[in-house]
């Protein structure tokens, strides 16, 4: 009798990137992608009351209390948690770390704006802070690969 492995259930996830500063990211992607920034603020103020989190780790960011290393964005759509503000579903998060960028990355966003709509997101997301890299022509398709302000490539479709 052969046994059927049981298919894994879907795993819960979520794309962390390290940054310089965590907070000037977490603003440029949320502009770039139309997502939230995570409001920790909640979650933040148990924590400190309970003594659990030093008052150090924390930043004030647009008017309310958060993490000082940690930041996410999530998709606007996507459940999230009331309690903590952490969103369930699509999710970037930035942690400050203390090095900068210093090579290719091994993993990227390719962003998708529409069919006609490629230069003009380009140039929205020039205004953001992000640089155009180069241009891709070939015969797998056309792209722009750009850069993030801290210099994290990504590529517009």
């Amino acid at each position: 009798m052969t046994q059927t492995p049981t298919s894994a259930a879907p795993v819960h996830w979520k794309l962390v990137i390290d940054a310089v500063d965590p907070h000037a990211q977490a603003d440029f992607w949320a502009a770039a992608l139309g997502y939230a920034v995570e409001d920790n603020s909640a979650l933040i103020g148990k924590l400190l009351g309970a003594g659990a989190l030093p008052e150090e780790l924390t930043v004030e960011f647009h008017g309310r209390r958060a993490f000082r290393d940690l930041i996410a964005v999530r998709h606007p759509d996507d459940l999230h948690e009331e309690e903590s503000g952490t969103g369930l579903g699509r999710r970037l998060l930035f942690q400050r770390v203390p090095e900068a960028k210093t090579v290719k990355n091994r993993l990227h966003l390719d962003l998708h704006p529409g069919e006609g709509r490629r230069e003009e997101e380009v140039a929205r997301l020039e205004r953001l802070g992000a640089k155009v890299l180069r241009r891709v022509d070939g015969p797998s398709g056309s792209w722009v690969v750009m850069s993030d302000p801290e210099g994290n490539e990504y590529c517009v479709h």
